[in-house]
């Protein structure tokens, strides 16, 4: 039961977690395009409204990848190990930063692109959401180090 439960596990998490991340490390790119297109950033503005859309969407479903998680680990009888808990930590602290970070900023610049004279305002948003979005990026790679590393195991060091 436990080779089921990490098989679903790990296939949530790429068919999940990955799309999020990236489509949330896209959105910037893609407002500083509909910011340099000015007035006229349609092309631009329907790509957002579609990384909004996935990165939302897919963070949602993406509530069955640390589900799965638990439910592996108890099986393997390590959901008492410190690694298991410093991942789950280090999932709800992206987790966190996603829902009241990165998502209101893709909301208010999208917001923002959507009212005449609003597309200056968007400019000063790009830095924080550009590192807010790599720091996300960063937590999952760190739990997928530990999720292969898992330290005191025969692969870890």
């Amino acid at each position: 039961m436990s080779a089921v439960l990490l098989s679903v596990h790990l296939v949530l998490a790429i068919i999940l977690i990955g799309p999020l991340t990236t489509a949330a490390s896209l959105f910037p790119r893609y407002a500083r395009e509909a910011v340099a297109a000015g007035e006229d950033h349609a092309g631009p503005f329907s790509v957002l409204k579609a990384l909004h859309r996935i990165s939302t969407g897919y963070a949602v479903a993406g509530i069955a990848v640390p589900v799965f998680g638990i439910a592996t680990a108890s099986s393997m009888g390590v959901l008492g190990d410190y690694w298991i808990w410093l991942s789950m930590a280090i999932t709800l602290a992206a987790a966190v930063l996603f829902a009241y970070s990165v998502v209101p900023a893709q909301r208010r610049i999208m917001e923002l692109l959507g009212t005449p004279g609003g597309i200056g305002s968007v400019t000063p948003l790009l830095p924080r959401l550009g590192m807010v979005t790599g720091i996300f990026g960063l937590l999952w790679a760190i739990v997928v180090v530990l999720m292969i590393v898992r330290p005191g195991s025969s692969t870890g060091v």
